[in-house]
């Protein structure tokens, strides 16, 4: 297996691995996974990760970097959801210093950087190029 293969793969691995770590604390009493968050964006994460894997396992380099990119981009939307739904959380509380108060309460925990760091490293090995791996050797044969 090619070593960006391997990043690739040590990428969808701990994409999905990374779906069951902490990444929101309400009140310091729950904590949230990316499937007590939003499951099915949960399974759907889940599926792009075994995608990925099953396409680094058969050579599938152009699958494999669009599923790496999806990845990424999924990941995102998902930090974005959760900031957005964080901040209007107690937005139907008309007193704002109460507001405030309770959205402090809520915090991000480090599932997150675990979660951003599979698709990283699924997308820097999709994006490593091919040709520098593939350089034939010097011969020192003398040519007549």
């Amino acid at each position: 297996m090619r070593l960006p293969s391997l990043l690739s793969l040590i990428g969808f691995i701990v994409l999905i691995a990374a779906t069951y770590c902490p990444m929101l604390s309400a009140f310091g009493l729950v904590t949230m996974d990316v499937y007590k968050m939003n499951q099915p964006f949960g399974l759907l994460l889940l599926l792009v990760g075994t995608i990925g894997i099953l396409c680094t396992f058969f050579n599938q380099n152009k699958v494999t970097r669009f599923t790496a990119f999806m990845s990424l981009a999924l990941v995102a939307l998902l930090l974005l959801a959760a900031f957005l739904k964080v901040t209007t959380t107690f937005s139907f509380i008309p007193f704002k210093s109460i507001n405030a108060f309770l959205t402090s309460k809520i915090k991000f925990k480090w599932g997150w950087y675990v979660l951003f760091a599979g698709p990283l490293l699924a997308v820097l090995g999709a994006l490593f190029p091919k040709r520098m791996l593939n350089v034939p050797a010097k011969s020192s044969a003398a040519t007549v």
